[in-house]
């Protein structure tokens, strides 16, 4: 009898999780109950798969509101009702428009008018009016005395119980924006919506039979239910399934030919099977969307990566969804697909992020806009920013906000306080609104509609209500499309140097990336600046500790650098394996099943199918059960029942094998520790395509590659890393330039003019207008001449000039000022005005002006972020001391010795004690690298003080080949500040 039951999923509304209403309406006595949460069907997936589980008749509805006023409730008879009743919200959360007071005529939906607003219409057939349990007494005054065939019961459950009524009226606070004391009462539930038990209801409404009748009839007569599991996805990319085999065959037989050439029959029997398998399955459409879309990527000219488990499929690699040869690396297809399997496969390809929006927009316009939409996520509520949203429902001010977040002793804060700290730690974890996720698409056969209202989002792509768990449930498998700023830099270099140096560049011939000699020391030696997945200090030291210079041993690196396994202290364990024979004997002997399980990584766990390897063979768990252990590490499967069951059979199968229980304890942290952080194999195989093909550009383009890169906003580190690294390959760098540069950095031979667009706070329309006019009448002859041409502000040509953006007139920055507030007079020129006879600009002379030999230095850093004409070593003063170069540190290992290093970049993390120590990496005067580590003592004594140059003083260590500095001592060298004689003039508009 409750047709109008709301969760945490009418946001920022409801207090109740999906489960525990329904655990609720059990204990309460009803067998039947209808979800209706406000403007949302986020719930509805998860609610009926529940409602099976309890024996409850789930029925659907949407609580249709105007911010908190509701208009009415529809209630879906059928599948069909409940697609009417997603349509009509999805039309109203599209435009944005309110809903009139009138419910539109549905088929096969009913609709419930609050007594209120129902007193006074002529309702069809298929609608009511609902008494809510305080308005009985309202009845024989009503309209409807007599006409009580069309009341039904509307008893609204919003919470639990009354200490929820004050969560509920926080969260309406939150929604509001508003203090608590001054939320209106029109935004908050009656504080009886609470689930009466069923007699109780059933008492209130003993006058009126009738009315009871009818509510439980029109429960009676709905009847909604969902297919879960069975596949949803376009069922045919061809019009046949037949026909889809046929052609996917037909393509992986290309695919084999521009692969192998003369394929071995190895590789012609593991396509065969793969092919079997995929069409048993019912999974040719998926794949032939797949190479559908990349086939569209390369006609366009979009780069592209494709990635995850994906991978270990030979016919993807074929069909060129992947670069990533199985057989090479042996990955085995079952990890993929297999019949024991019971998640969907998973490709993930990655496309420039400035493309990103037209690939999907091709997905959609082929497949329909409303059988295509986005995968939703949940942003939840996090306990230190419901702290702060609580703190200013409260009317706290920011200082105690932030004394807040930070509490430890909660004894010490006042009843205020301890409120808002109570009410986070309940409030946390509730979804607070819906979102999208990063990538998930879904293309279906029947309208999503069937099962979701849609939202649409600033993207202008609609997104389904729901996340990808309850998608997996329901049959979906989702396409995964990112944007990835690593692949718009491979674009533009592949651009660049076909435009500076007249070659073009298959970037996936992958073969001859990774034979490339060139490539394999830039691996070993750790110079990967600017490549993909493999600059950052911690990969570059691991490249260097692991000699890598082949694809096999990148493919491991890039996952065993990854938080679970470096956390878990297996990267370091794979290392020493690697490095030392008598590790490698010393694992084999002490467990030689898991040791043999695992050959090819020294008895290591490093990718995610290890953890079903070891599973199955080690624990005697069947694939499935092994796959569900896998999956179950993720903080989104761990609480369901099937994994906490598995988990246990895994310690029961290895107490019956007799294995010693202190070694099967540590391989289960080991698969604890790191397999929701670490990479399947084909995942890490993925991103090592990438990182070769970034490697190659590197090797034998890097100018190009570097331009690329600081167009695209740099890596992992800032700008001017790449700046320098330019240099180093031979570039001269130069500063904006009004005559030589464009809006992006550009280079010409091997000088790189830095970008306009690197100037802060030159606008774009500045920018626009100088290009332009630039393009139209050519270069500019000096700064007369550009304030002729090109409508500009004092504020916006300041910036140029002290860029030195007019360096080619030969004349020093300051009296290019003067000339410039001289010639723009005291009015800002918005146009320049079109003349015959144009008027000779008045000649003005100024005394010599004083210029410091660090000025330009200054200003760079000011509006670029880091000087280019200087080296940052010319800013600090000088010191006494030999500072030893960084290429002499292998030779001085043990000893102690001090240098200079230019901060590039300081890694933060805690000892197994909590205390914090760093990581510091550096360039020395002559730009080669310098490693520092920083124990916490020191690290206590001498804390890194920002950007800059640093004294180090240390002992050079080397461990396993990587060379870096235990630090004893470490602070910044003082900067020389420009002191300027008093006759100096001050530039300022009001003085000329």
């Amino acid at each position: 009898m409750l047709l109008n039951c709301h969760t945490y999923y009418s946001y920022k509304y409801g207090t109740i999780p999906v489960e525990d209403l329904i655990e609720l309406a059990v204990k309460k006595g009803y067998d039947s109950l209808a979800l209706t949460d406000i403007n949302s069907t986020s719930a509805i997936l998860d609610f009926v798969r529940l409602c099976r589980k309890k024996h409850i008749k789930p029925v659907l509805g949407i609580d249709f509101r105007n911010e908190a006023q509701q208009q009415y409730i529809g209630i879906a008879k059928n599948n069909k009702g409940f697609r009417e009743l997603n349509e009509h919200l999805t039309e109203h959360l599209h435009n944005g428009k309110d809903f009139g007071s009138t419910a539109p005529a549905f088929e096969n939906a009913y609709i419930i008018y609050p007594f209120e607003n129902g007193q006074l219409r002529r309702l069809r057939g298929n609608e009511f009016v609902g008494i809510l349990p305080s308005e009985t007494a309202k009845i024989p005054f009503s309209a409807w005395k007599k006409q009580t065939e069309q009341l039904v019961i509307l008893q609204p459950v919003t919470f639990r119980n009354k200490r929820e009524v004050n969560i509920h009226r926080l969260l309406r606070a939150i929604d509001n924006n508003t203090l608590l004391s001054k939320l209106p009462k029109s935004e908050e539930a009656h504080p009886g919506e609470i689930m009466p038990e069923i007699h109780e209801l059933a008492e209130i409404f003993r006058n009126y039979p009738q009315i009871t009748e009818n509510t439980l009839r029109l429960i009676e007569s709905c009847a909604v239910d969902f297919e879960y599991k069975s596949p949803k996805n376009k069922k045919c990319f061809t019009s046949s399934p037949e026909e889809d085999f046929e052609l996917l065959k037909k393509e992986a037989g290309k695919g084999l030919r521009y692969r192998y050439g003369k394929p071995s029959q190895k590789v012609i029997d593991r396509m065969d099977k793969e092919l079997k398998i995929i069409q048993q399955m019912e999974f040719c459409s998926y794949f032939l969307i797949n190479w559908d879309l990349v086939r569209y990527a390369r006609e366009q000219g979009v780069y592209y990566v494709g990635r995850g488990s994906g991978a270990n499929s030979m016919v993807a690699y074929l069909l060129r969804i992947t670069d990533v040869d199985p057989i090479e690396l042996d990955l085995y297809f079952e990890r993929f697909i297999n019949p024991a399997r019971t998640s969907p496969p998973d490709f993930d390809l990655d496309f420039p992020s400035r493309d990103r929006n037209k690939i999907t927009r091709y997905l959609f316009d082929k497949y329909g806009w409303d059988k295509t939409a986005l995968v939703g996520t949940y942003i939840t509520f996090q306990y230190k920013s419901m702290i702060r949203e609580l703190g200013k429902v409260f009317g706290l001010p920011g200082e105690e906000i932030e004394k807040l977040q930070h509490a430890k002793d909660l004894n010490t804060l006042d009843d205020i306080g301890k409120l808002v700290i109570r009410y986070s730690r309940y409030i946390h974890g509730f979804p607070s609104h819906l979102s999208v996720h990063s990538s998930g698409i879904l293309i279906s056969e029947e309208p999503l509609s069937n099962y979701t209202a849609t939202i649409m989002p600033p993207k202008g792509f609609p997104t389904v209500h729901f996340s990808m768990i309850e998608a997996e449930d329901i049959g979906y498998a989702k396409f995964d499309i990112l944007g990835q700023r690593g692949l718009s830099k491979i674009e533009d270099a592949v651009a660049i140097i076909k435009e500076n140096c007249g070659q073009k560049i298959d970037m996936h011939d992958i073969q001859r990336f990774k034979q490339d000699e060139k490539v394999k020391q830039l691996l070993k030696q750790g110079k990967t600046i600017g490549c993909f997945y493999v600059e950052s200090p911690a990969m570059r030291m691991l490249l260097k500790k692991l000699e890598a210079d082949d694809y096999l041993r990148l493919v491991a690196a890039s996952s065993i650098i990854r938080p679970g396994v470096a956390k878990s202290g297996m990267m370091r364990e794979y290392i020493l394996r690697y490095r030392e024979k008598g590790r490698r004997e010393a694992a084999r002997s002490e467990l030689p099943t898991l040791y043999n399980l695992l050959e090819e990584t020294y008895g290591v766990m490093v990718y995610q199918e290890d953890v079903i390897k070891v599973a199955h063979y080690f624990a005697g768990l069947t694939l499935a059960e092994a796959d569900v252990l896998r999956r179950g590490m993720s903080w989104k499967f761990k609480q369901r029942n099937e994994f906490g069951k598995v988990r246990d059979k895994f310690f029961a199968n290895c107490r019956e094998r007799d294995y010693p229980e202190h070694l099967v304890k540590r391989v289960w942290e080991q698969i604890e520790s790191f397999a929701n952080y670490a990479f399947s194999k084909g995942h890490s195989a993925s991103y090592a395509v990438e990182s070769y093909q970034a490697l190659f550009l590197k090797a034998h383009f890097p100018l190009e590659y570097m331009v690329a890169t600081i167009n695209n906003g740099g890596g992992f580190y800032h700008t001017e890393l790449y700046v320098h690294e330019a240099r180093m390959h031979g570039a001269t760098v130069e500063p904006p330039c009004v005559n030589r540069s464009e809006g992006k950095t550009v280079i010409r031979g091997k000088t790189i003019y830095l970008g306009l667009g690197m100037l802060k706070s030159l606008s774009t329309n500045t920018i626009a207008a100088l290009l332009a006019e630039r393009d139209r009448n050519g270069s500019f002859r000096g700064l007369c001449d550009f304030l002729e041409r090109v409508p500009v502000s004092l504020e916006q040509l300041s910036l140029l000039i002290r860029t030195d953006a007019f360096r080619f007139t030969g004349k020093p920055k300051k009296e290019l000022m003067w000339d410039a507030h001289f010639l723009l007079a005291k009015e800002k020129k918005t146009q320049p005005e079109a003349t015959l006879f144009r008027e000779t600009p008045k000649k003005f002379s100024i005394p010599p002006l004083y210029s410091h030999r660090l000025e330009n230095a200054y200003d760079e850093i000011e509006l670029l972020g880091f000087p280019v004409s200087t080296s940052p070593f010319e800013l600090v003063k000088q010191e006494g001391g030999q500072d030893v170069p960084a290429r002499m540190l292998p030779f001085m290992v043990e000893k102690e010795m001090e240098t200079t290093g230019y901060l590039i970049h300081v890694k933060r993390t805690r000892t197994t004690n909590g205390k914090q120590m760093t990581f510091g990496t550096f360039i020395d005067r002559n730009g080669h690298w310098i490693d520092t580590v920083q124990f916490p003592e020191v690290n206590e004594k001498h804390p890194f003080r920002g950007p800059g140059c640093y004294k180090i003083k240390g002992k050079v260590v080397s461990v396993f080949g990587f060379v870096s500095i235990e630090t004893s001592e470490l602070y910044r060298r003082e900067t020389i500040n420009m002191e300027e004689p008093s006759t100096r003039l001050k530039m300022t508009r009001e003085k000329v």
